[in-house]
C-alpha cells in the first residue's frame, strides 16, 4: 500500500464520517414496516399491497407504499479500461477510487452491506457482501492498482454480467466516464441505479491546439493531426449532444447521476445526490 493510496483512504474516511454520515443514500420504496405513502393502483403493482379499506371508501383501488428496510444493499460497479487513462497522473482512476472509498465507508458506517465489483479487460474482481473495512479497502486498492493503459472493456456485456450477478435489489452505483453510450434500463428495473460520471476537464473542454500526436489509450494507436479552434468547437458540440442523450436515458429510467471532474471535491459533488 503506497503512501499516496493511504492518504487517499484517510482523506475519504475523514470526509465521509464528517459530511456524509446520516444522509439517506436511497430514495426507493420497498418491503418494510414504516408507512411511506398511499397512492392509486397502477398496472403492474402487487395486488397484495392494495389497501382494501381505502379502496372501498373511495371506490377505486389504492396501494400502500412502505419505506425500505433500514439496511441497504450497496453495490459499487467500476467499469475500468483505457478510457479512464487521461494522462500520466491518471487522475480519473484516482477520482474513481476515492468515490468508491467514500461509498464504502458510508455503507460501513450506516451498517449496510457493501459489495464492490471491478470489471476490467482481463478479469472481474468482486468482494463478498460485507460490512468489513478490510474488504472495502481491498476493493479500493484493486481500483487504484488496476492497469488501464492499452486495455479495452466491452461495456454492455459487462453490464449484462452485472445484472446476472446481483440477485438482491440494491442501491447500485456505476462508475465510469460514460463517454460511450450504455443501456442501463435492465439494471434500473431491478435496482436503484446511480451513475457517477468521472471526467477530466480536458475531455469536457479541450484547449490544446496546433500539431499534435493523439494516442488512443485503449488500442495503442496514434495519429499525427492538426487541431484547430473549429475542430475543438465541433468536438464540444458532439460531446454535448452525447451527454444530452445520456441524461435523457437516465431521466427515462429514473436514474440519478452526478458528474465529478477530477479537479473537483469528490465528497462535495456526491453530497448533492444524498441531500
Amino acid at each position: 500500500m503506497t503512501p499516496e493510496f493511504k492518504a487517499l483512504l484517510l482523506r475519504s474516511r475523514q470526509e465521509t464520517y464528517t459530511h456524509l454520515s446520516g444522509h439517506n443514500l436511497s430514495k426507493q420504496h420497498g418491503e418494510g414496516y414504516d408507512f411511506a405513502e398511499l397512492r392509486e393502483y397502477q398496472i403492474g403493482d402487487d395486488i397484495r399491497k392494495i389497501n382494501w379499506t381505502i379502496t372501498a371508501k373511495l371506490g377505486k383501488p389504492y396501494v400502500k407504499e412502505l419505506h425500505a428496510n433500514r439496511e441497504l444493499y450497496v453495490s459499487v460497479a467500476a467499469l475500468m479500461d483505457g478510457s479512464l487513462y487521461s494522462q500520466e497522473g491518471n487522475d480519473k482512476q484516482h477520482t474513481m477510487t476515492e468515490a468508491a472509498a467514500i461509498l464504502g465507508y458510508a455503507a460501513q458506517y450506516n451498517y449496510d452491506l457493501f459489495q464492490g465489483i471491478c470489471f476490467s479487460q482481463d478479469h472481474t474482481y468482486a468482494t463478498p457482501p460485507t460490512k468489513q473495512l478490510f474488504e472495502i479497502e481491498r476493493f479500493c486498492q484493486k481500483l487504484y492498482d488496476t492497469p488501464l493503459l492499452h486495455t479495452s472493456l466491452p461495456l454492455q456485456p459487462a453490464l449484462d454480467t452485472l445484472f446476472l450477478r446481483l440477485h438482491r435489489p440494491s442501491l447500485l452505483f456505476i462508475l465510469h466516464d460514460f463517454l460511450e453510450p450504455m443501456d442501463l434500463s435492465l439494471l434500473a428495473q431491478r435496482h436503484e441505479v446511480i451513475a457517477l460520471v468521472i471526467r477530466h476537464p480536458e475531455e469536457e473542454n479541450p484547449r490544446l491546439q496546433g500539431e499534435l500526436t493523439l494516442h488512443n489509450p485503449q488500442t495503442a494507436q496514434h495519429i499525427d493531426t492538426y487541431i484547430s479552434k473549429r475542430s475543438i468547437t465541433r468536438y464540444i458540440q458532439k460531446r454535448v449532444e452525447s451527454d444530452e442523450r445520456m441524461v435523457a436515458h437516465f431521466s427515462k429510467h429514473r436514474i440519478r447521476y452526478v458528474k465529478i471532474m477530477t479537479t473537483e471535491s469528490v465528497i462535495g459533488k456526491m453530497l448533492t445526490l444524498f441531500r
